[in-house]
């Protein structure tokens, strides 16, 4: 009986409050995706930066197939050319049903009411079910958009507006995202399945193939044909096995994040300083490389290129098609790409030279958690290798000698002034493996560190961040692939045929495998790995990121050669041979002042005693979990035979022995004390923490505070 009063009173329908034109709803459709521009204002991807709903652009009425507006027509409203927005007959059609309690097929809701509720969600029909005051003021909207619109205006609105499945919103996204194709490419199967999916988007497959069956079989018989069932269900398990991917983000390489940094709005324009062909060249290298690495258990990379002198991202591949992950800024462990500015900072204070000898020998590090003891990463030793060696071939072990002789809280400071602000801890968290990147840092960061060190260690045109003179002698060890062959050959994805200067890294376990460098104008960088932290399979410095460097300086240099910097001014270069001649004579490059023609190696009887550890100006800080009487620090030296350990002016121990202390907080100064009672080597250090006894024992190990590491390790990074 309801039904026959809601007739009745539809008969004289009110005036009701303006609708808005199609011109106005079409101008207020937004797709989800912003258009990504380049430098030069062309078009290098749509990008999807709505999460809200997955839409495209607008489809006029005729460029959607005529297929799918009859099979529409038939599913939802047989009557739409001949109503005027409410179809009576069907309401009497339902009031006879419900009378009667026979199930109905088709409500009585026609296309134009569906329209006015897809247009005011006031009105559309919501999960506590259909109201009479809502399904009222539908019908009032639907005469009110019938008296302003025509058929074909109404059609046209309701296939864009409506949802099809899941997130597809409109028949632009609705035919990419299940059928791979236009809409003006529907055939008869695809178009019943669509129109099936209106009256319930989220049915599941087998309830959608058996109403797009039915709905074929009827447009069928109006056609004389025979509708394919069969078809029909495997094109509906197929669209739903589908990835509903309606843009090229896969090909273009770049995220949504990274076009919402860049101002992308849903239907707006995002303007980059990329350039559209260095961008897809940089996208097919890494592809390319990432499918040839795919049986070493290698699935993911990224790629970003800056101009040195601009600052200008070049191309920014987030990855290789895997979504949304941005590997430019996600966080990864450093491996050996930190070692460049290790080194310069030892240069910097005078510490080293190029051609200074370290200690290539097995070292066991005591620490809070054990040992720590890193190792080269062909498990060799050298005895002995100068800087240049060293760097060029990233040696571990002489790289934590390093840390122990420039400082790991000076060293961290300055990872922090050139822009790596993922180092939130402080330096004793990471100890000293984070000469081996023990840090996690981005390829952001990282290339903007190195770019920092192609520009002579000026930052952003603006701030000197490392000294000239010492930047230009570690790019020149970066560049020279005679000093890089004793770890890596002669012949490899390095030597560049023009000057470039680049350094590999790996972190523990194979996790994360990097190649940074610079030319003259340019600097790339490149992170291979997997997003999910899976460990990759035998990939060494020049066989995993380094090819697609090498592909990508290429292309940059396909015309222009890179050229040598100048050097700057502080500079002398002096022919350097090593007694014995542990490395073969040579041109070196010094800070005026240091220059050296002659790098002897004495024999043990000659060498001068040295303390190990603490070495000067460092800073032990106590763990404030462990007991203090239980935390230790071991006094190590090189040479201490026939001396005596003196701290703070008190006997300590024989110094040919390891002499173990608890230590105290405050200012300390360590001594080698002769037999004369001279001191033959000083090193002041600081100890940071609770307040405790100073106490003495001497024994063959021991264990330290945080300062000395974070955990037994060995053989962090790779060359």
């Amino acid at each position: 009986m309801k039904y026959l009063v809601w007739l009745l009173l539809l008969l004289a329908l009110p005036a009701r409050a303006a609708v808005p034109t199609p011109q106005e709803v079409k101008a207020a459709w937004r797709p989800s995706d912003a258009t990504l521009l380049d430098r030069h204002g062309e078009t290098i991807a749509t990008v999807r930066v709505d999460m809200a709903g997955r839409r495209l652009d607008w489809v006029a009425l005729d460029d959607i197939s005529p297929t799918l507006g009859r099979a529409v027509l038939q599913a939802e409203d047989q009557r739409f050319m001949e109503h005027g927005g409410i179809d009576f007959q069907a309401i009497g059609k339902a009031a006879w049903d419900n009378l009667f309690g026979v199930q109905r097929t088709r409500g009585a809701s026609t296309i134009t009411m569906q329209l006015a509720g897809l247009l005011d969600p006031k009105l559309a029909p919501r999960s506590s079910g259909r109201t009479w005051a809502r399904k009222w003021d539908q019908a009032l909207a639907a005469r009110e958009l019938e008296a302003g619109w025509n058929k074909r205006q109404i059609l046209e609105a309701y296939l864009n507006l409506a949802s099809y499945r899941g997130e597809l919103q409109g028949i632009g996204a609705a035919a990419r995202g299940l059928f791979g194709k236009a809409p003006s490419g529907l055939d008869a199967g695809e178009a019943a399945i669509l129109a099936s999916l209106l009256r319930a988007p989220t049915a599941p497959s087998r309830t959608v193939a058996k109403r797009a069956c039915a709905l074929a079989r009827e447009l069928a018989d109006e056609l004389k044909r025979r509708a394919d069932c069969a078809a029909i269900e495997w094109e509906v398990d197929a669209a739903f096995a589908r990835t509903a991917s309606t843009s090229n983000l896969g090909a273009a390489g770049v995220t949504p994040q990274f076009v919402r940094r860049l101002g992308g709005v849903p239907g707006g324009v995002a303007r980059s300083t990329l350039d559209s062909g260095l961008q897809r060249f940089a996208v097919t290298a890494l592809r390319r490389h990432l499918a040839a690495l795919a049986e070493r258990n290698v699935g993911d990379g990224a790629v970003i290129v800056i101009d040195n002198a601009s600052g200008d991202v070049l191309a920014y591949v987030a990855n290789g098609g895997a979504g949304e992950v941005d590997g430019v800024t996600a966080l990864r462990q450093a491996g050996s790409t930190l070692k460049p500015f290790l080194y310069e900072l030892a240069l910097e204070r005078g510490q080293l030279t190029a051609a200074s000898l370290l200690d290539d020998t097995p070292v066991d590090i005591p620490t809070v958690g054990g040992l720590y003891v890193p190792q080269n990463y062909d498990h060799q030793y050298r005895d002995a290798a100068s800087v240049r060696t060293s760097l060029a071939g990233s040696l571990n072990v002489p790289a934590v000698r390093t840390l122990m002789l420039a400082g790991l809280e000076r060293f961290h400071e300055r990872l922090r002034a050139l822009g790596f602000t993922s180092l939130t801890e402080a330096p004793e968290f990471y100890g000293w493996s984070l000469a081996l990147g023990s840090g996690d840092v981005s390829l952001l960061e990282l290339a903007h560190a190195y770019r920092t060190l192609a520009n002579g260690g000026v930052q952003d045109g603006k701030r000197r961040v490392l000294d000239a003179r010492a930047s230009f002698i570690v790019a020149d060890i970066l560049s020279d692939r005679a000093a890089r062959s004793t770890t890596f050959g002669l012949s490899n994805e390095l030597a560049t045929g023009f000057w470039s200067a680049v350094k590999t890294g790996t972190s523990k376990d194979m996790r994360d495998n990097w190649c940074v460098g610079f030319s003259d104008r340019y600097t790339v960088g490149v992170w291979v790995g997997n997003f999910d932290g899976r460990s990759m399979w035998d990939v060494s410095g020049v066989s995993g990121a380094a090819p697609v460097w090498r592909d990508v300086m290429d292309y940059l240099h396909r015309e222009r050669p890179s050229k040598p910097p100048a050097a700057p001014p502080g500079l002398v270069r002096q022919t350097v041979r090593f007694s014995p001649a542990v490395e073969p004579e040579r041109s070196e490059w010094f800070v005026r002042g240091t220059e050296v023609a002659l790098v002897e190696i004495l024999p043990p009887a000659k060498r001068a005693p040295r303390i190990v550890y603490p070495a000067a100006d460092s800073v032990i800080a106590l763990d404030p979990d462990i007991p203090a009487p239980l935390q230790r620090v071991s006094l190590r030296a090189y040479g201490g035979a026939g001396l005596r350990w003196e701290l703070d002016g008190a006997n300590a121990g024989p110094a040919d022995r390891s002499a173990t202390w608890t230590p105290q907080p405050g200012g300390h100064e360590l001594k080698l004390v002769g037999e004369d009672g001279r001191a033959v080597a000083a090193a002041r250090f600081e100890v940071r923490g609770g307040q405790e006894a100073s106490t003495f024992s001497t024994s063959k190990g021991g264990s330290a505070g945080r300062s000395s590491g974070n955990g037994v390790n060995s053989g962090e990074s790779e060359r």
